[in-house]
């Protein structure tokens, strides 16, 4: 049987679309330039980035590093679910390059106001944080945009009655599980706590729960400034190793807390860059990136 022939506003739409694809070429991009970009588009962006990122010097260090401090045979664990653990961990921690910090505001242990907060975020900012959370919401936040990438085993740990980090239980063999320490603040810990710290031991917990708690829709709508700043912080930064990120951290973290000037911090990463020590390109990519977005100030 023929079909029916399209009306007049199907065939405009049609044209619409078409157009639409011409200009942006992408899938992802035609739907954000369309509408506000949501959950679903985000968690997208992390993955094509974690693929993106995954030939880095940073990320192949990183988990050259993490298998030695466990002892875990490299094929024990996916190097592409540690790509991803990594990334996100990077973006979401405090003072991290997704600009989340940390304060006091005695809120439930999940990321609802987090995202509350984002949606406000229509100009963010280098110098700024994007929202404000502690460390119960900032571990959560971990474990749910963790869990929607697609790593399974990740939980809330609480070390202290009045602190919270999140927990990723691995499975290397059937019965040793192994509970590495997801740090998304530095309550309690030194400068040289990272991914993976061992300052807290996870086993004085009996059960890590699995986070499972959806805790916005992936079609929850976020501003695309924010969006486009969340995707290009990414590409800038997750790729560099993770004493540089950490540096990078701390001297985010003094603009955040006013206790540097932004061109103090952008200095301090250009004196690190220029250090007499070669280092990967991108380290020296990131502190530098890093040294521009604290003088530029405001994204785009």
């Amino acid at each position: 049987m023929s079909q029916p022939a399209p009306s007049r506003s199907s065939a405009v739409s049609l044209l619409v679309c078409f157009l639409s694809l011409a200009v942006c070429g992408d899938a992802l991009e035609c739907r954000a330039s369309a509408a506000n970009p949501n959950v679903a588009d985000l968690v997208a962006a992390i993955n094509q980035n974690a693929g993106a990122l995954a030939n880095s010097s940073g990320m192949q260090r990183g988990f050259q590093s993490f298998t030695a401090d466990y002892k875990l045979a490299p094929a024990s664990v996916r190097y592409s679910d540690y790509v991803v653990a990594r990334l996100v961990y990077q973006a979401t921690r405090d003072a991290g390059f997704w600009g989340l910090h940390w304060s006091i505001t005695n809120k439930p242990p999940n990321s609802d106001l987090i995202w509350r907060q984002w949606t406000a975020q229509k100009k963010p900012w280098f110098t700024e944080p994007t929202a404000t959370a502690e460390c119960d919401e900032l571990s959560a936040l971990y474990s749910f945009l963790a869990r929607r990438a697609g790593i399974h085993g990740v939980g809330l740990f609480w070390p202290y009655p009045n602190h919270t980090v999140a927990v990723w239980v691995l499975h290397p063999t059937p019965n040793s599980p192994v509970r590495v320490v997801i740090p998304t603040s530095q309550i309690f810990l030194g400068e040289n706590d990272d991914f993976g710290t061992k300052s807290f031991n996870p086993w004085t917990q009996k059960q890590i729960y699995e986070y499972t708690r959806r805790d916005v829709a992936d079609t929850f709508e976020l501003p695309k400034p924010l969006f486009d700043f969340f995707v290009a912080q990414l590409g800038k930064y997750a790729g560099a190793s993770d004493p540089v990120l950490q540096k990078i951290r701390y001297m985010r973290d003094a603009v955040f807390r006013h206790a540097w000037t932004p061109e103090q911090a952008a200095q301090s990463a250009l004196r690190a860059s220029a250090s007499t020590e070669p280092l990967p390109q991108e380290d020296t990519d990131a502190l530098e990136s890093f040294a521009r977005d604290m003088r530029t100030g405001a994204f785009r």
